[in-house]
């Protein structure tokens, strides 16, 4: 009789899986006129007693075992079913899905993952998230998120230890790779070589390093180096002072490259007293400022690897009251947002950083698809020139 077959169904029915919804499903349909005898008095306590359990209880998810106990089935039954198998029996198929999808069922991804020996996880290691690195994250992120892949990002806050850490932490979690940005203290690479020999693939990209065999996206550094300094000679600079990075990172030694062919280009003087190694930083850029304003015979311009270290030059050089761009010249790198919100606007060198972190990920998705060795594989964005006040003495374009 019908209420014996509800009754049965609720005795397979673990008490914290019988929801609101399927009760009304198999309760409020039923008319007590079709229950002969005391049984309709019997479903109604059956039916209130439900209720309130179901109103105490916290809900639990559901598992495949859930499933299988309620319709009497077994557990690779509603496994074959939920996947659509043809080998399961119509009837069968559709009752699993239906109850999969009252009882709100998701699929264990962590037991997938384990099976199918992938948990399609990225692991990001940036040095910081500042304005530049974060958007390339951004991109990261889109391209990831596209082809079925979550993103998890770490920050070694510059620091050689931490990145370590990172990379043991983001293995502990069981990710499928390795998205790279080297700190300013890395100068060895042997915990990443470590991770390949793992069979973990890895892309490095911004801050690229020649000591590990990986694809790689970077800007073309020494392109934006050129770029800065040439501008500069082109507004009558004569003496123009570096401010580059730590000297063991590949961006600093390239955009230093490319101040020093531009010098050589215009038949200039190198002057080694002007070039200043020191960290992104705001206020070691501004130390290394005061130390070259103080100088006999100043810098007439300054140009910086990164826009950070620009706003420590000029509160070194408003420090002096000297006038930008007439006394001395300032260019920045990466046109932040803050060049143009300070006065007088800084003049940059972009970098297409969403474009670079799009990049970067399909590379790594490439990799995790393709049979084809890409260790060699580098791919070279190009620079633009943004030129503001801070450097502008001649009548010049806005952009190059």
């Amino acid at each position: 009789m019908k209420h014996k077959k509800i009754s049965i169904f609720l005795a397979y029915l673990p008490n914290e899986l019988i929801t609101k919804q399927l009760i009304k499903r198999y309760f409020l349909n039923l008319s007590t006129d079709s229950v002969p005898g005391n049984a309709a008095g019997n479903f109604s306590v059956i039916y209130k007693n439900t209720y309130y359990f179901y109103s105490a209880i916290m809900e639990k998810q559901a598992t495949i075992k859930d499933i299988a106990r309620a319709l009497q089935v077994s557990t690779s039954t509603v496994s074959r079913a939920l996947r659509n198998s043809n080998d399961v029996n119509q009837d069968t198929r559709k009752a699993v899905l239906a109850l999969a999808e009252e009882l709100n069922y998701q699929p264990n991804q962590l037991a997938l993952s384990l099976l199918h020996k992938q948990t399609h996880t990225i692991g990001v290691i940036v040095p910081n998230l500042d304005f530049v690195v974060s958007t390339m994250v951004k991109g990261i992120d889109e391209v990831a998120l596209e082809a079925g892949y979550t993103v998890m990002v770490c920050q070694s806050n510059e620091s050689y230890g931490r990145e370590i850490l990172n990379t043991r932490r983001l293995m502990d979690s069981l990710v499928d790779g390795f998205i790279i940005s080297v700190s300013s203290e890395t100068k060895m690479v042997d915990h990443f070589k470590k991770i390949q020999n793992q069979k973990k693939p890895i892309v490095v990209f911004d801050r690229v390093t020649p000591d590990l065999q990986a694809p790689k996206v970077r800007l073309d550094n020494e392109e934006g180096g050129l770029l800065a300094t040439q501008h500069l000679i082109d507004q009558g600079y004569k003496r123009i002072a570096i401010l580059a990075g730590p000297e063991n990172l590949d961006i600093s030694n390239r955009r230093m490259d490319g101040y020093l062919k531009a010098l050589k280009d215009n038949k200039m003087k190198v002057d080694k007293d002007l070039i200043i190694h020191c960290d992104f930083n705001q206020d070691y850029a501004y130390l290394a400022t005061k130390e070259l304003l103080a100088m006999k015979r100043r810098p007439d311009a300054i140009f910086t690897i990164s826009d950070r270290m620009a706003i420590g030059a000029m509160l070194a050089i408003k420090e002096k009251r000297l006038n930008m761009p007439y006394d001395i010249g300032l260019v920045g790198f990466n046109n932040e947002p803050v060049t143009s919100l300070v006065t007088p606007m800084i003049s940059s060198v972009e970098q297409p950083a969403f474009e670079i972190g799009k990049q970067t990920a399909k590379l790594f998705i490439e990799l995790m698809h393709g049979d084809v060795d890409l260790s060699d594989r580098e791919i070279v964005l190009k620079p633009k020139l943004f030129i503001r006040e801070s450097s502008q003495r001649l009548l010049t374009k806005t952009a190059k």
